[in-house]
This record gives structure tokens, sequence and C-alpha cells, in this order.
């Protein structure tokens, strides 16, 4: 590790909600702004129902924080396709964050037929070229941490490459923006013309081919909804949402989060995965410029894996939370 590193630790979720009344507070904000280089959101529960006066923290640090790319790696030595066929997969997804029709803009209004339901859908040029940007220089910096590993035991083997995702033969004014724009991105940067291959991707045949040839896919940038379902869709590919990290990434900082839930039924057993968590962990140090000590703990998850000896129950596995852990921190 090129630095010793401090931890402090902060409140936020439903638990803090229903004893304080806010669910993401000013002091958790005040410390990641003005004490802290990234952070690592746990896994917090949500109510499955409407609860006056609460609101995600995920989705509000995302907006305080300005964190306008999730960024989640689908990654696999020997992943299983809709075929039955054993892949290589090494897959990120950038969503972009901040927009689409997660900006919860929905009204409900009474006609001659009955109820009817309207959503606002965002989709800007500011918002797009941003998430575009992201995929095109991510898609570089995994390219160059490529080169620090062997040429056979690179699972990518290929020039870098961004798959555009849209829908704009039926969304042609909202996805037909976010298309153009993050065309535009890639045409007016001499370096992403010369060092990434592009190609698009209707939405729907996205999702098929994602899961017929997984392999084919190095960088995927999609808008907020779609990345949404491409991204937990994908999980199914690598065997369990506890192996999927991601990212939340803006200019100036991060926040690494594991893509699953809580899972309250199994709390407190030391049965829950933790590879999404230290993965998420790595995902911090790479973009915090811990390059280095990012790529080794990648690689000793991808050797605990491989070698199927420590699972935990989700993977058909009897290990423990404590025995997986252990066994990635052999490897470093």
């Amino acid at each position: 590790m090129p630095a010793r590193l401090s931890f402090l630790d902060l409140d936020a979720g439903f638990e803090y909600f229903q004893k304080h009344g806010v669910a993401l507070p000013e002091q958790t904000l005040a410390a990641l702004k003005g004490d802290c280089d990234g952070a690592l959101f746990g896994a917090v529960s949500s109510p499955s129902h409407k609860v006056a006066g609460y609101s995600s923290p995920i989705v509000g640090l995302r907006k305080k924080m300005d964190l306008y790319a999730n960024v989640r790696p689908v990654i696999s030595g020997a992943a299983a396709t809709a075929s039955g066929e054993k892949r290589a997969i090494d897959m990120l997804i950038i969503r972009e964050n901040t927009e689409c029709l997660y900006i919860k803009e929905e009204e409900l209004h009474e006609g001659a037929d009955g109820k009817y339901a309207i959503a606002k859908r965002r989709i800007s040029e500011f918002a797009s070229r941003r998430a575009g940007e992201m995929a095109f220089s991510m898609a570089l910096q995994r390219d160059r941490m490529r080169q620090q590993v062997v040429a056979s035991e690179r699972t990518w083997k290929g020039r870098p490459k961004v798959t555009i995702v849209h829908k704009s033969n039926v969304l042609s004014v909202t996805d037909g923006l976010w298309r153009e724009t993050v065309r535009g991105v890639y045409a007016g940067n001499a370096e992403y013309r010369e060092g990434v291959d592009i190609e698009e991707q209707l939405v729907d045949s996205m999702v098929y081919r994602m899961f017929r040839e997984p392999e084919a896919f190095d960088v995927v940038v999609a808008p907020n909804m779609y990345g949404d379902i491409i991204s937990d869709g994908a999980a199914a590919l690598v065997g369990s949402l506890g192996l999927v990290p991601s990212a939340n990434v803006g200019d100036s900082f991060v926040v690494g989060e594991p893509v699953h839930g809580s899972a309250p039924d199994i709390a407190g057993k030391n049965i829950a995965n933790p590879i999404a968590a230290i993965r998420s962990a790595a995902m911090l140090l790479e973009r915090t410029g811990y390059a280095s000590a990012a790529l080794a703990i990648y690689r000793a998850v991808d050797k605990v894996l491989e070698a199927g000896q420590t699972k935990t129950p989700d993977l058909g596995g009897r290990s423990t939370t404590s025995e997986v852990t252990e066994a990635v921190c052999r490897l470093l």
C-alpha cells in the first residue's frame, strides 16, 4: 500500500432515521466534504413502503456530492451464459446517475376512463456529456491497468471499446439527445478516437446480447434507468449480487457501494458474501490514486473465486464472511 489510510465512521440509513428523523444527517455530509477523500457506503435497509419524511440516503448522497456516474464492474473468470456455456467476462457498466425517469417527477390524474399517471423524463447535454467522458476515460484507464497484467491472464484481450445504449428509434428526442451527445464526446477528443472503439446497442437487444455473449462488451454507458436494469441483470451472469461492486463517481469525490441490499434475514450470522464490499473498496482506491493497490485486491479476489474452496452460502459454499475475507487478505 503506497500510503497509510485513516477511516471515519459516519451515520446514514433508515435505522438512523427512525431515531433522529433524518436518513442523511448534515454532519455526515459535512464530514465527507471536509474530512474525506472518498467513502465506502455500507448496505443499509430501506422501507418497502412510503414513510413520511424518509428519502433514500444514497440517492441524497449522489445529489449532494454530485456523484453523476454509477460505475459497476461485472467480472467473472467463468460465467455461465444463457446457452449454458462458461465464458470469461470483464465488463464495466457506466450508468448516468442524476437524470432520466429517476428525477421522480410523477403526476396522478383522473380522466374519463379512470386514473392515469404521467412520469417526466429528463435527459440533458450536460449530464450525458459527463457520462460519456467517464465512459471513454475509464475505457483507457482499464486498458492501462490491463497492461500491468501478462497478456495470457487478461480477460479482455482487444482494444478498449465503449458501447452506447439507447432506444432512440422510439424515444427520438430524449434518447436521441443522449446518443448524439455521447458520440460528440468521442468525436471531439483525438485520444478517444485513436485509443477506443465505439459501437451502439438498442437497450432491448443489449439485454439479449449481454446474456448470449457477455464477453463481447468492455465498457457500456447508458442513461440512468437502462443502466440500473442492465447492471442488476448482469449480476446474474456472475452468480450472485454478493460479487458485484459499484462506485458512485463525481469529479472530486467517489463513494464505493456494494450492489446488494442489507439482507436482514442473515444479519449477524457471519455468512454474507463480503466480495462485493471488498471490490467496492478496491474501486474506491482505484479512483483516489491507488491503482496498484486496487489491482492487487482485484487479483486476490479473482484467485479466491477461481480456487473455489472458500465460498459463502450464496455461491453454494459453507464458508463464513470472515473466512472469505481472510482468504483474500492472505493473498495481498
